[in-house]
């Protein structure tokens, strides 16, 4: 069964074809898993052969085309119809003979389309530079233009069904944190503390259980906290150094990440100290002014003001919109948080603010996700904002 109601997958369908028409667009051929399901509510780990959801101005439901194998996954996770979903022969995969594109192109011309202008999202992860070559070959009358993120702009705004998952999912992150807290220790091995973060994840609540999240966690020790995407290894954590914890929850492919910073021993560095104070003293400042009419380069800049006090600099954008997605990220690449990006912030869009200071040989990150109101922000996640120092 779908998570959503087959009203809001048609509500949703509906303004992506808004887009369409006003980019002059007669078909959009989707490809990313996030954006799949969130028109059709398909959700397996199939997207590592090629997949795709066909929008037409002309239907009214679109077309879920995947391996055949897959068909049933699709009769059970999506809302649309039987005949509304069409499996593709196996010796289609992972051949030289012949590709997944090219069943979608026969599709698209026993429909009547070849002569359509088609979009295409260009720099989806799983949208390769073979598919595009299949597309434009299957297709020569048509005229393929690049269509990339016209999805995911409109999945920017959530609707109240989607934000009360992203709440269940800050629930597991509570218990997510606390777990991290609880077992990273001296001696333990990393990989032990995040098979800990895994049970946790996965389990969730009592009254919710989560789902796997599109980033794995990250967990870098010592002197790799300098840089933010390192995961763990099988070495025991060490006495007196920092761990930085950037985990997150799941909940129906929709996400709440959190990071702290842990500290194992009694003596941290000053510098890490006092650059954990004006982070989350920035966060704060971030968070207030984070509120629905502002736009979102005003948000980095209350930040950028108060780490400015301390004469700290941050290249990198703060923060980034977040909600459903698949690996291998949980963002929604839309909008940001960072100087000159003049997005409008409205009631119910949602951020990862990220504050991470990855400095010479160590680092500090602090982060909430939250969601946009007419007044203050409200954060998915309730746990300390602090260097914490066990």
């Amino acid at each position: 069964m779908p998570v959503f109601k087959k009203e809001d997958y048609q509500v949703r369908v509906e303004k992506v074809k808004q887009r369409m028409a006003a980019r002059g667009l007669d078909l959009l051929v989707v490809s990313d898993p996030a954006n799949m399901n969130y028109l059709t509510g398909y959700d397996g780990w199939s997207f590592y052969v090629p997949q795709v959801v066909i929008v037409s101005l002309e239907e009214d439901v679109p077309s879920w085309i995947g391996r055949g194998m897959d068909t049933a996954g699709a009769k059970y996770t999506t809302y649309l119809p039987s005949q509304n979903i069409k499996g593709y022969p196996d010796n289609y995969i992972q051949t030289t003979e012949r590709h997944p594109i090219d069943f979608v192109c026969d599709f698209i011309k026993e429909k009547g389309w070849e002569k359509s202008r088609v979009g295409v999202e260009t720099d989806a992860y799983y949208w390769t530079a073979r598919s595009q070559q299949s597309l434009e070959k299957g297709l020569p009358e048509a005229k393929v233009e690049d269509a990339n993120l016209l999805v995911n702009w409109v999945r920017l705004i959530k609707s109240d069904a989607e934000i009360a998952l992203m709440r269940q999912a800050g629930k597991i992150t509570e218990k997510v944190l606390a777990t991290a807290m609880e077992v990273v220790a001296p001696g333990v091995r990393e990989c032990d503390a995040v098979a800990a973060i895994y049970q946790a994840q996965i389990s969730g609540t009592n009254e919710y259980g989560g789902d796997y999240t599109s980033i794995v966690p990250m967990m870098p020790t010592g002197e790799k906290t300098s840089t933010p995407h390192l995961t763990w290894t099988d070495e025991p954590y060490e006495n007196e150094v920092a761990v930085n914890l950037e985990l997150a929850a799941c909940r129906h492919r929709y996400h709440s990440p959190m990071a702290r910073t842990l500290y194992l021993g009694k003596n941290p560095p000053a510098k890490l100290v006092s650059t954990a104070e004006v982070v989350v003293e920035g966060l704060h400042a971030a968070l207030d002014s984070a509120r629905a009419g502002v736009e979102a380069w005003e948000v980095e800049l209350a930040w950028r003001k108060v780490i400015a006090k301390q004469g700290l600099e941050k290249e990198s954008r703060i923060g980034y919109s977040v909600g459903l997605n698949y690996p291998p990220d949980w963002g929604e690449h839309t909008a940001s948080l960072r100087p000159k990006d003049t997005t409008v912030l409205k009631p119910n869009m949602t951020f990862h603010m990220i504050l991470g200071m990855w400095m010479d040989g160590w680092g500090f990150e602090c982060s909430e996700a939250f969601r946009v109101t007419e007044g203050e922000a409200e954060t998915f996640a309730d746990f300390p904002r602090k260097l914490f120092i066990k």
